[in-house]
């Protein structure tokens, strides 16, 4: 049930203009939750890479160390198509000089230890900087002072879902209590469940973020609804919007919004019939979750983020840079700033 999204800039007009035109117009520095302490068992490799993907540099760096690919680890998997760097990690004995290891696509630009595995969500965010080829500068400035001050939707990118919605509808399939054939095969791959069941948790986020915003409910606080701390993550009930309002209107704070499992911490009042909404509408019970085991407990993700983008004049557009946290897209940025609904494809590291 994919669909266009709403914009929070909505009012202006958009920059246009081409996206991708080649890898190095997008580019992605992961920035660690940590670096790595210098000793330990794991070997920390600091790749660049172009044209591959996470998993393909993972696989060939763990067969050139003599390690197990599963044993290798990374905070989030990085677009193909692209220019980006981030940290990997193995379980190696050795310590090869960096200037020797690299591949198609792929140079090692680092080396270090650490004591232990990186694994997915040990990263702060991502730094992007991406080229709008054509685009006009002048809107795109108007268009991100606007962002700064509304705040972002922090909508899933359709990459997200495949062509079609085609990961969400699998991800449905799985938690139905007679799954078809095609979903009784893919329950096998155990990566390829975890991936779809979230692509239609990601669905139905994007469902209860939708109608926020079309109910001018984008910046508010409701009773009963969980709120997220913007600065350290942690979870509240809201309890007197009075008091809460003005938190989210800072930026403090943002409304929480259901990725629905069958641990999920739960609203109460008018949020809680909000949630319950996109679940009927979607035929779906927090209990049918239950099917998807350890891959569909459920959490909470902030709806409405700051974003600070910095534009720079090109000769032929323009070039926005911006920071988002783990698991935030791009896309969500450019489609703002362009007012096109463009699939950049990058990763939700």
């Amino acid at each position: 049930m994919t669909r266009p999204l709403p914009h929070a800039t909505a009012g202006l007009p958009g920059s246009g203009g081409r996206l991708r035109a080649s890898p190095e117009d997008f580019r992605v520095e992961e920035l660690p939750a940590y670096l790595p302490a210098g000793a330990g068992p794991h070997l920390y490799l600091l790749v660049e890479k172009r044209g591959r993907t996470t998993r393909d540099v993972l696989r060939e760096l763990a067969r050139e160390l003599g390690v197990a690919e599963r044993d290798a680890g990374y905070a989030g998997l990085k677009d193909r198509d692209a220019v980006t760097v981030q940290w990997l990690s193995f379980p190696a004995t050795r310590d090869p000089d960096p200037a020797s290891l690299a591949g198609p696509g792929w140079r090692v630009l680092a080396a270090s230890r650490h004591q232990n595995k990186l694994r997915p969500g040990h990263a702060r965010g991502n730094r992007f900087a991406v080229a709008v080829r054509d685009g006009d500068l002048g809107r795109a400035r108007a268009c991100a002072a606007a962002l700064a001050a509304t705040g972002l939707p922090n909508f899933f990118g359709p990459q997200r879902f495949g062509a079609g919605g085609a990961n969400a509808a699998l991800g449905r399939a799985l938690l139905s209590a007679a799954p078809p054939p095609e979903a009784r095969r893919a329950a096998r791959d155990r990566f390829l469940r975890r991936f779809a069941i979230s692509a239609f948790q990601a669905e139905l986020f994007n469902r209860w973020l939708e109608l926020r915003m079309e109910d001018g409910l984008f910046a508010t606080a409701l009773a009963g609804d969980v709120l997220k701390k913007l600065a350290t993550g942690g979870l509240f009930t809201c309890e007197d919007p009075a008091v809460d309002g003005p938190r989210v209107e800072r930026f403090e704070v943002s409304p929480a919004g259901p990725i629905f499992g069958h641990a999920l911490r739960p609203a109460g009042g008018a949020a809680a019939a909000r949630e319950e909404r996109v679940l009927a509408e979607a035929g779906v019970a927090l209990a049918d979750f239950a099917r998807g085991g350890g891959e569909a407990e459920g959490t909470r993700r902030a709806a409405r983020l700051p974003v600070a983008v910095e534009l720079e004049p090109l000769p032929d557009g323009y070039l926005a840079r911006f920071d988002l946290p783990g698991g935030c897209y791009a896309t969500v940025v450019l489609r703002e700033l362009t007012k096109a609904d463009a699939d950049l494809g990058e990763g939700d590291g």
